[in-house]
This record gives C-alpha cells, structure tokens and sequence, in this order.
C-alpha cells in the first residue's frame, strides 16, 4: 500500500491502538493534521491552548490510564513549548511519544523558518529520541519508539519529522505491535536468596515504595507482598494511591514532606524493603543519617538506580512484578506484632496537621475528599496544595493521584486532568491549583470549555507563593521577597469569561455545599478557594537536617 509519510504515521499510531492525541497544528505538521482529518473516526485530537498543555495533557492521560500518551507540536516555538512537559515525564518515568514537525530536509541547519534542533535539546529529558527525514523509515520508527516508551522504565520519545519525510510516498505494511516483555535478564537468584534471609531475619521491617509500583502495574502485588511479611509500609509523592491510605499498615508519604511516623520508622527499622524508588533528595533529606541502622534491600527495574544515592545491602534488579512474584514463591507468611504495636502507637502519636492557627486548608481538602468516589481522579499543581492533598485525601486505588514529582511542574495540574478526563470519560476529575500555578495555566480553560469536559479545578488560593513563602517564614527570617500575589484578579469573572462555571468559596463557607454542587453540574468548574495566607504543609524537614529531624508536628504526651 503506498502512502504518504504522514498516512504511515496514522496507520501506525492506530496499529498502537492511539484513540486520543494532544496538540497545536503549524506548518510543519500540515501534512499530518490533514491525515488526521481523513482519521478523526479512529483517533481524536484535542486542540489545547498551548503545546507544554498538549505535553502535560498526554502526561496526564498515561499516567491515568497506564497507555502511552501523544502530543504533537510543530517545528520550532511548538516544539520547544513541549519540552517542560517532556522533561515532566521524563522524571516521573511517564510512557509518551512527543511528536513535532520540522523543515523539509534541505532546509536544516540553515536557521530555517521556525527552525530548532529539537532532538538536540531534548536528548538528556527524553529516553530516546529521532529525527525522521525518510518516509520508508518512518513506520519502523514510530514502531519502535511505542515500544522504547514503554519497555523496562518507562519515559518519554520524541519523534522529529521533516516536511519531506511526511509528504513524500512510499510502501506501508501493517504491523501487529511488539509485546512488552517483564524485565528480569538481570535479576540473580543468589540475590534473591540472599534478600529471602534479610526478610526472615528482620524484626522491624520497613516497605518504602515508590512510584514504579503503579508505574509497572504492580501496586495490589505490593499490597499483598506487605501483607505477606507483615510490615508497615510508606510511600513517596509518586506512590501515593499504591497502598490504601485508610490501611493499618500504611504509614504517609516519607522525607522532607513525610509524616513523623514514616520518618521515625525509617531510622527505627533494622530492615528496609525499597520496591521501585530512587531515593531522591527529597526522601534522603541528609544521605549520612538516613536509614542509618537498617540494611536495605533495593528493587528496581533500572540498574543506574541501584547504589545511586543511598548503598544498598542487597538489590534485586528486575519488573517489580517478577521480583515480588519470584520473592513470594520463597516466601512464608511472618508475624511482626510487637513492631506493628509500636508503628500504630507511633501514628497515635504523631497526627498530621496544617497547623495550628488554621485549619481552613484541611477543611477544604476534606471536602473533596468527603465527595470523590474512590475510582474519580485528583490532578495536582505544584506546592502547598500538592502536598495536603497527598496527606489529606484517602487514596485508595493507584493512577487515581496524579502529581509532578521529580520536576516539580508548576501549571501541570490543569493541563494533566484535561488528559486524564480524555482518558476516563466515565469518571470525575479535580484538580486542585494554587492561584500561583494556576496563572501558568488558566489559559486551558479554553479547552476544558471547548470540549465540555467536567473537569473541577479548586484554587486553594491564598495570594501568595505559598510554598515558598512557608520556606522565607521559617529559613528566610520572614523575607517575603516577590512572594505576595496582590494582583486583584476575579477567578470566578476569568471562568466564566472562558464560558466555564465560576464559584466563590469564601473561608466561612461550607466547603462541602459548594464541591456537591460543582460536582453536581457536570460541566467544567472554578473554584476560587479562600485560604489564610499562612496556612502551613506541616511537617517538614529543614534542608540539610535528617529526616528524624521534623517541624511542625503535634505530639500526644499523654499516649
């Protein structure tokens, strides 16, 4: 079948079974967008009011649906629109295949209209990438490249394709896509062996689990795996939603933004179980007293992560579904009563608070909470909120939580429920913004309204840098340095000059009346959220302190 370059890459994109892609046309994807009109039967296409949306969009709809998301962006300013979105995914190990246009062949390297070395620049945020300037190469490409996206760790790849290469003509065969394999070339039975005395020998065991158990669909494995050894079990941001919040094992989030209980159980374990994490900066706090009296066994798909940041006792390298598989088969059930004793009295002991002054912020976190489903989906900015949210809320299923971790994205959240709505049409979808991010991303408003999509986005807005102020508060001696959002922006006048609903939550209002009724429309929705200015994520670990180390907490002296 002879086809143009741009024909191939549809065919190929419905071989893949791609129902919804995101972006911006230009000139340089002309030629793709008119064989996508000739597809729109087959696959849908949300035009977002800028590309790092499309990018976030496409995040949002993998991380939800664990499929591979699509954006497509022209050459030049389009294509380096996309490039925070594709860092975004790149560390958060988010399955994507960016698609952007270039000039025709002879015109590269000429500083040709619209031109960029978009492949150039995205080398270190991407897993691979390609600059596409042969039609009869494309096919194998795009193939290969859902297949990269995927495969082991999962990250994002950019496809860069020339104006020639998608006008020319050439043969084009169908293809059945190439089935991802579980990972285990490198996982040794002597280090199993090994990792099968520690978990016998262990007293005090300890689940840190990270986001490449949802990432690699193994989260009820892990769930079972916790149960089988009778441990508790924390999590990071990435995490959150692997393990049932409401489950007696469960002990918060862990690091700088952890709870006290993760935290203490952490340097009071002698066994600590580390299921797809990688010890970020953010876990670690100070590397020299994290964990200092444990041996630790590390399970990752990904080699460079083991021994990274933190040494390891014994790793065990492999698919978080083959390892735990491999691992249970060894396995017998434990009992650890005493140490689950003390974590319940620990999480007694330490509650979580916002702080003491106000709780307005937990007030209206917990209306959200109190009127979700456990299948609908919470999206995040990046900040205060972010953080009460993965605190506050019960999250009971996995891909249910989506957040910015590893880059902290500021304007992701709105962008990423567009796509996770896209993707679970028969669920709700909230995303829950500070007026800070959500100035970086209001202009998708626009694509809420023109698709009608149901989405809700709560402004937990406090007229400031929240997070940042929280830091110049206790580290900055109360330097409030172009921290302070006094523009007088009417959020609810922006919706609905957008032709979204705008609500009014006021800090005396009942929070719950108004999320009812936000959910209630099924239409897209603005809520501008009253906090004090003030209102603190507590606990937190100063930079450079030891996670044992924590402010802001709230001891019961009488338990």
């Amino acid at each position: 079948m002879q086809l143009s370059g741009a024909e191939i890459l549809i065919k190929c994109l419905i071989e893949m079974e791609v129902d919804t892609v995101f972006g911006y046309p230009g000139g340089a994807v002309l030629p793709l967008y008119d064989a996508l009109y000739n597809s729109s039967d087959k696959i849908t296409h949300i035009l977002t009011a800028h590309e790092q949306g499309a990018s976030h969009a496409a995040d949002g709809y993998a991380r939800s649906t664990g499929k591979v998301g699509v954006c497509i962006a022209t050459s030049g300013p389009g294509a380096t629109n996309l490039v925070t979105g594709i860092a975004t995914a790149q560390m958060d190990s988010v399955p994507m295949v960016a698609i952007t246009g270039n000039v025709p062949t002879t015109l590269l390297g000429k500083d040709s209209f619209q031109e960029v070395d978009i492949t150039g620049i995205t080398m270190p945020i991407t897993k691979h990438n390609y600059i596409v300037k042969r039609a009869q190469d494309l096919a194998a490409i795009v193939r290969e490249a859902f297949y990269i996206a995927r495969e082991g760790r999962p990250g994002p790849v950019l496809i860069d394709i020339t104006k020639d290469a998608m006008i020319n003509i050439c043969e084009y065969n169908e293809e059945i896509p190439r089935k991802i394999e579980l990972l285990s070339n490198r996982l040794k039975n002597e280090n199993l062996e090994v990792a099968v005395e520690m978990i016998n020998n262990a007293k005090k065991p300890l689940c840190f689990i990270g986001g490449g158990a949802i990432i690699s669909n193994a989260s009820y494995k892990v769930r079972d795996f916790i149960e089988l050894i009778d441990s508790p079990a924390c999590v990071s941001l990435m995490a959150v939603g692997s393990i049932r919040s409401d489950s007696p094992s469960y002990t918060g989030l862990v690091g700088m933004h952890g709870s006290k209980v993760s935290n203490v159980c952490i340097n009071k374990c002698d066994l600590l179980i580390v299921i797809g994490a990688r010890f970020s900066d953010r876990v670690i706090s100070n590397a020299s007293s994290f964990a200092k009296n444990a041996k630790i066994i590390q399970i990752d798909v990904d080699p460079a992560e083991i021994d990274k940041n933190i040494n390891t006792t014994c790793h065990l390298v492999g698919d978080v579904n083959v390892v735990l598989d491999r691992l249970t088969e060894k396995l017998d059930p434990k009992k650890h009563e005493d140490w689950m004793a003390e974590v319940a009295l620990y999480k007694k002991r330490y509650p979580i608070v916002t702080n003491q002054e106000s709780q307005r912020a937990y007030e209206v976190i917990q209306a959200i909470n109190n009127n979700l489903g456990e299948k609908d989906i919470v999206a995040t900015e990046v900040g205060q909120h972010q953080i009460w949210a993965a605190q506050f809320i019960n999250h009971k299923n996995p891909r249910r939580f989506l957040t910015s971790g590893g880059l902290g994205t500021m304007g992701y959240g709105t962008g990423a429920a567009i796509g996770a709505q896209m993707g679970n049409r028969n669920v709700r979808v909230l995303n829950i913004a500070g007026d800070g991010c959500f100035r970086m991303n209001s202009n998708e408003l626009t694509t809420m309204a023109r698709y009608n999509l149901p989405v809700i986005v709560v402004i937990m807005d406090n007229h400031t840098l929240g997070m940042v102020r929280q830091w110049q508060t206790l580290f900055y001696d109360k330097h409030y340095s172009q921290t302070t959002l006094d523009t007088p922006i009417d959020w609810v006048k922006l919706a609905e000059a957008y032709g979204v609903v705008g609500m009014s939550l006021d800090v005396d209002d009942d929070p719950n009346e108004v999320i009812k009724k936000a959910l209630s429309l099924n239409r897209p929705v603005v809520i501008d959220a009253q906090i004090p200015i003030d209102d603190k994520v507590y606990p937190i670990v100063a930079p450079g302190s030891s996670i044992k180390d924590m402010i802001g907490f709230i001891e019961d002296n009488d338990n």
